[in-house]
């Protein structure tokens, strides 16, 4: 079976598997490897020490499966409405585990690639894979100025699977020139100015890595713009033109869950916390972490009804949610 063939049969198991973008591309495609490591060396990964760690391998994936001939790419489509709650979940983590939805179907579709002869290795963002500039090498759409993937029908809201096959497929016939053209609303529309130029993100500004990868105190300068994000921010998302074909996703399983009242779940214990997040992408924050987000969310947009259960975390063993609540119930007594 020849690459045009081969690519064609993995298209259509991937489709029937659900999944809504598909694309392919050759094994030692352009994934802007020397920008990716000048974005280390500037420090720009904050926290995420695991970015750093093997680059080279990071940035070609024959380091990793030796024999890879093709890179398969696929998308599927996460956007809903937020749900009114008072406070906002980034829309990736609403409902289940993308990490554990995608995992699953792409083992599948390796099953499916094995019966034709090759031998696969599937990453879903945890793995040495860049994502989003092979998703663009494959044809999936262009890194926009927040450097987000951006795919012509589904706009800013895809989640990526990469497969590194040992099958040879047909590349992508030709790749998403940059669209972006003059347009810089991701620019001006993030909280903090993370972006900090055109295609260059500084994730120790962003309100996403500092809810949501940074294990310390949240910076007092970054505070009142968190507003009220408890977990990750998608305005940069949320602006882009080219959401305007965006259609609510075909996955159930991305249905939200419910949002209780945040003050609330300041009196969670460890175990419902757990609980009430299982399976969402939420849980791997862990409740001390959360209520450090949350603590900051009721200092910025809380009323006089939350004081109580604010005060109540002052004297909080975990020196950072203790200095959170001193943070926010100051600004309580404020208003």
């Amino acid at each position: 079976m020849g690459p045009r063939a081969l690519r064609e049969r993995v298209e259509a198991e991937a489709r029937a598997l659900g999944f809504d973008a598909f694309g392919v591309a050759p094994v030692d495609a352009d994934v802007r490897a020397e920008y990716f490591r000048r974005w280390i060396a500037d420090g720009m990964h904050g926290d995420m020490d695991w970015l750093a760690k093997d680059p080279d391998r990071r940035t070609d994936a024959t380091r990793v499966l030796p024999e890879a001939r093709s890179l398969v790419v696929v998308g599927l489509n996460y956007y809903q409405p937020h749900p009114p709650a008072g406070y906002r979940i980034a829309k990736y983590a609403l409902g289940a585990d993308y990490h554990d939805v995608i995992l699953r179907r792409l083992k599948r579709l390796c099953a499916a690639m094995r019966a034709l002869g090759g031998a696969q290795k599937p990453y879903v963002d945890t793995g040495p894979v860049l994502e989003k500039p092979v998703a663009a090498a494959a044809g999936l759409g262009w890194q926009g100025k927040s450097t987000i993937l951006i795919h012509r029908g589904a706009g800013t809201w895809l989640f990526l699977g990469v497969v590194l096959t040992t099958l040879e497929l047909e590349p992508a016939a030709r790749v998403e020139p940059d669209r972006c053209g003059s347009c810089t609303r991701c620019i001006t529309a993030c909280p903090t100015r993370a972006i900090v130029a055109p295609y260059r993100l500084d994730a120790r500004r962003c309100l996403a890595y500092l809810t949501i990868e940074h294990r310390g105190a949240i910076p007092e300068e970054f505070r009142a713009a968190l507003g009220d994000r408890v977990f990750g921010c998608d305005d940069c998302l949320d602006v882009c033109p080219w959401n305007r074909w965006a259609r609510r996703t075909r996955e159930e399983r991305f249905t939200p869950r419910a949002h209780p009242p945040l003050r609330d779940t300041l009196r969670w214990t460890e175990e419902e916390f757990l609980g009430h997040f299982r399976g969402t992408p939420v849980r791997r924050l862990g409740l001390a972490r959360w209520r450090r987000n949350a603590l900051t969310v009721l200092g910025n947009v809380g009323g006089a009804e939350d004081l109580p259960a604010v005060e109540s975390l002052r004297q909080d063993p975990d020196p950072v949610v203790a200095e959170h609540a001193a943070w926010a119930a100051a600004r309580l007594r404020g208003r």
